[in-house]
Formats: structure tokens, C-alpha cells, sequence
């Protein structure tokens, strides 16, 4: 456990500026998948103008992250941005035109759709209720590391074509950056070695601004940037806020899709807990951070925004800077609010091109299935056993198989399930029915601790500490 001395629990050691930076760096891991969210929902309602605002989205990710910090005790280094999960659901909305929403401008049908967002999150206390009442012990039995493994390897390649299909807009952009990330992770010092994925960014921006600035375009003859809506776009201004409006229809169509996100939640809840190697299931507990994410979730629906979630992008930071001190997620959380009230300055960052992201989300989105790789091997869950083979084969083709999700009708209204949902509640099923299962929760410290989700917190950091003053 020697290689846990590099960790920084307290970003406060290393000043202010830093800090700052640190919490910067989140901000542009989150941003790119945040704003992606609202593009694609404005794509399925076909307007020309915004439907679900850039600027209410940003707002509602850093207020909701802070929100869930306030939840969790201040403990988890957490970043709740924008749900992928419901976008099945804001097209199928979209979609709608029988009854009242004949007609129906996009705008209202958007506030439909937050109405059923608003009931997915109240769907997370009803969780957090039962695990409250139980324990966490008896929720973990159907979550030993042949489940929480594999499905946390699928969010990571779940995201893999995302990462190159951005990627490929220019594949020398996302190179640049890529390469940086790796330089600087690999060889850089102090300072540096800790905010790789910042560097990249900002590096990879300023040569494709060189490119643009030399008349080089993309290989599909697009320009690199397009400065319209910055050009246009106001300095400071309020984030479009609306309420949301009930129907039975667009709940059935929206609140379901709660079952996968939290299904995506305790498997990022275990993710990051293997990452920082703290006991979150059980403190500040998974019930503390179910109702912290679903009440965000709520929060957000309430005035116009998307559904939250745990966001693996930033646990992939995590992993890489090597500081888990939850204080810088939450300086991301305050840059997301400001960007919220400054149109120009948002615009500016959304101008950033699509290959930028998808080279650092080559190293991001690896990490995450990476550590569900070491969450296996560290636990030796033994694949000699068919059992175990069943389970991790399962979980690992429907999450990377359902591309599209699975679409079923209820009340005639089209109601899908993405893959990770899938993926976790197959293995989750599994693991219950099929015979032998022989985890519980706690019995083995040492096993649990391995996987990020030890019953001795406080003396886990009193042996890292120790260790650390061995080395010294």
C-alpha cells in the first residue's frame, strides 16, 4: 500500500492558486459530457433555439453538486453532472402529439418532461429509505466485486464510442492532447504531474487555435471553431429558469428511468470509493448519497434543468491528479454556477472543439474501466467458477451490447432502459438466484478494503498513515 503515499487528502497544503486550478481541471473533465446534454436533447426536439439552456444546466450541475456534498457530509469528492440515462426519455416526450400535447410547443413538452424528472429523483429517497432501514451490509450482499467490477468497467467503455466519435473530428487535436495528458501524468513534476488533464486542455486548445488561425480546417472541411455564439452571446445574464408541469404520461415516460440511474449511482458510489479508497457505502453512507443525488435531481427538474448524476468522468481526475480532497470538486461546482450567469465566457468554453474532449476522454473514460479491472483483480473473484463467469459475462455484454438501450411500451407511452441499467440490474439478478454466492459485506476487511469499501475507515488512515511515516 506503499503507493498510497502520494496522495493528497488536503488540497489545502498546497496553497490556493493551486487549488483553484485543481478545481478548474474537474470543471473541464465535467463540461464537455454536462453541455453535450442539452445539445442533444435540443437536437431531438428539432428547435432552432434552446429548449433546455446551456446556462440552467451548468447552474443545476454545481448547484446540485454542492447540494449532494451538503448531503454527504462533505465527504465524497462527487461531481453531479447531467444524466445520459434520460435521454431516452426527453426524445420519447419529444415525440409525443396525442392528447394535450398536440401542438404542444417544444418549450411546454420540455416542462413536461422535467415534471417526470422531478418524481425520478423523490424515486432515489424511497431507495435511500430501504437501505436506511436494512443496513448496508444486507444491500451489499447483492453487490459483491464479480457485480460492482464488471458493470464499473462498462461505464467507462459504455462511453468509449463517444470518446471517439469526438475524437475523430480531428484526430491530430485530440492526439495533441492525448499526448499531453500522458507526458505530463507520466513525467511531469510537482504541480504539474497533478493537473495533467487541464494541460491538455488548454495546451491542445491553443494549437487548435493555431491551426484556425492558419486557415487549417477539419478533415470534413469544417472550420475548427465557430466564434458565432460567442460573438453574440451576452456578458452576464440569467439562466432561463423554468417550472416544471405534471402529466401521467410524461411521469410513466421519465420517472422509471430512475431504476437505472440508481443502479449507475451505487456502481459510482463503488467507484469511487476503489478510487480514493474510502468507505462511502457505509460513511457517510449510501443512503445519505442516494437522497443527495435524487433530491439534486429534483432541484434541478424544478427549474428547467436535467437530471443529475455521479459523474465517472470525474472520478477518472481523481484517479489521475491523485487528490481526492472533496474541496476541489466543489470550487468545480462554484466555476459551473458562475459560468451559469456569464453567457460569453459559457460560450467561449462550449466553443472548444469536439476533438479536445474526445482525446481527453480517451485517458478519462480508460481510467474508469480501469479501475473496475483492479476492483476484480483485487478482490480475486475467482473465474474458475462458472458462476462467477455467468455473471461478469452477462453484466459485460449487455452493458456493451444494449447500444441503443432496451425499449419497452408501458401505458403506450415508450419507455427505455440504457444499457448500464441493463447491465447492473442482470448482474444484480444473477448473483441473487444462481447458487454459491459466499460474499458478505464486512466478514472479510481486508478484501473490502481492496475494493475502496473498508468497515475500518478511521483505521485504514491510521495504517496509510503509519506506512507513510515508514517511508518518509
Amino acid at each position: 500500500m506503499n503507493h498510497s503515499k502520494d496522495i493528497i487528502k488536503d488540497a489545502s497544503v498546497l496553497g490556493v492558486p493551486k487549488m483553484l486550478l485543481l478545481g478548474l481541471q474537474h470543471m473541464f473533465a465535467m463540461f464537455g459530457a454536462t453541455i453535450l446534454v442539452p445539445i442533444l436533447v435540443n437536437g431531438y426536439f428539432g428547435s432552432t433555439t434552446q429548449v433546455l439552456s446551456v446556462q440552467v444546466t451548468l447552474f443545476c450541475a454545481g448547484f446540485g453538486t454542492l447540494f449532494f456534498h451538503l448531503c454527504a457530509k462533505f465527504k465524497v469528492p462527487a461531481f453531479l453532472g447531467s444524466s445520459f440515462a434520460f435521454l431516452g426519455g426527453f426524445a420519447s416526450v419529444a415525440s409525443l402529439d396525442t392528447g394535450i400535447f398536440a401542438n404542444m410547443p417544444d418549450s411546454e413538452k420540455l416542462q413536461y418532461a422535467c415534471g417526470g424528472i422531478f418524481v425520478a429523483g423523490l424515486l432515489y429517497l424511497v431507495l435511500a429509505l430501504i437501505i436506511k432501514l436494512i443496513g448496508v451490509k444486507r444491500v451489499m450482499r447483492f453487490l459483491p466485486p464479480v457485480v460492482t467490477g464488471p458493470i464499473i468497467i462498462c461505464i467507462g467503455l459504455s462511453l468509449a464510442p463517444s470518446a471517439v466519435n469526438n475524437a475523430s473530428t480531428n484526430w491530430l487535436i485530440a492526439i495533441v492532447a492525448l499526448a499531453v495528458i500522458i507526458v505530463f501524468n507520466i513525467w511531469g513534476k510537482g504541480m504539474f504531474k497533478i493537473i495533467p488533464i487541464l494541460l491538455g486542455v488548454v495546451i491542445s486548445y491553443v494549437f487548435a487555435l493555431v491551426l484556425h488561425g492558419l486557415g487549417f480546417t477539419n478533415p470534413d472541411g469544417s472550420a475548427i471553431f465557430d466564434f458565432t455564439n460567442v460573438v453574440n452571446a451576452s456578458v452576464v445574464g440569467l439562466p432561463p429558469f423554468q417550472l416544471p408541469k405534471f402529466n401521467l404520461t410524461a411521469i410513466l415516460v421519465m420517472a422509471p428511468i430512475a431504476i437505472a440511474t440508481m443502479m449507475e449511482h451505487i456502481g459510482d458510489m463503488s467507484a469511487i470509493s476503489a478510487t480514493v479508497g474510502e468507505n462511502f457505502l457505509e460513511d457517510p453512507g449510501l443512503h445519505r448519497t442516494l437522497i443527495g443525488d435524487g433530491l439534486a435531481t429534483s432541484f434541478s427538474a424544478l427549474i428547467g434543468g436535467p437530471a443529475n448524476t455521479t459523474y465517472g468522468e470525474n472520478t477518472g481526475v481523481l484517479e489521475l491528479s491523485r487528490v481526492h480532497d472533496p474541496k476541489v470538486v466543489r470550487l468545480a461546482a462554484v466555476y459551473a454556477i458562475i459560468l451559469g450567469f456569464i453567457p460569453k465566457f459559457a460560450e467561449i468554453i462550449g466553443s472548444m472543439p469536439a476533438s479536445i474532449i474526445g482525446g481527453v476522454s480517451f485517458i478519462l473514460y480508460g481510467m474508469i474501466s480501469a479501475i473496475g479491472v483492479r476492483n476484480v483483480v483485487e478482490n480475486h473473484v475467482d473465474f474458475t467458477k462458472s458462476r462467477n463467469l455467468i455473471i461478469a459475462g452477462v453484466i459485460l455484454v449487455s452493458g456493451l451490447g444494449f447500444s441503443n438501450g432496451l425499449t419497452f411500451n408501458v401505458g403506450g407511452t415508450s419507455i427505455t432502459l440504457t444499457s448500464l441499467a441493463i447491465a447492473a440490474l442482470a448482474g444484480i439478478i444473477l448473483n441473487a438466484i444462481l447458487p454459491g454466492n459466499d460474499y458478505h459485506f464486512g466478514d472479510n476487511p481486508d478484501s473490502d478494503s481492496s475494493r475502496g469499501v473498508d468497515l475500518r475507515p478511521r483505521e485504514l488512515e491510521k495504517e496509510l498513515a503509519e506506512e507513510y511515516k515508514e517511508d518518509k
